[in-house]
């Protein structure tokens, strides 16, 4: 199931016949033609007033929104790392107590 199947080729004979018996005419280049300018189908889109508002107003909602996203994130890493770092404290004031009470 999990087995790749490879195709098998039949093995090469080293005869080449040839498809036709036509001479071959020699092949002539010419230059590529020069590209022309294609209307498109659709029509060009055209920004009134009120549309570029509401797009830059929607842009700056999106900056906003993603803003508050990332420092509510850093908020709570810095938090988590200040909260990390009382346990520390405390745990090592607790474990010298206990050596020096003995």
């Amino acid at each position: 199931m999990f087995h790749p199947k490879v195709p098998t080729n039949p093995t090469p004979t080293g005869l080449v016949t040839p498809s036709s018996a036509e001479p071959i005419a020699p092949v002539r280049h010419f230059p590529p033609p020069a590209p022309v300018a294609h209307s498109s189908p659709r029509p060009a889109v055209h920004l009134t007033p009120g549309t570029a508002l509401a797009l830059v107003g929607g842009g700056a909602a999106v900056v906003l929104v993603v803003g508050a996203v990332l420092v509510s994130m850093l908020l709570a890493v810095a938090i988590s790392g200040v909260s990390v770092a009382v346990c520390a404290v405390v745990l090592r004031s607790l474990l010298a107590s206990g050596r020096t009470h003995r």
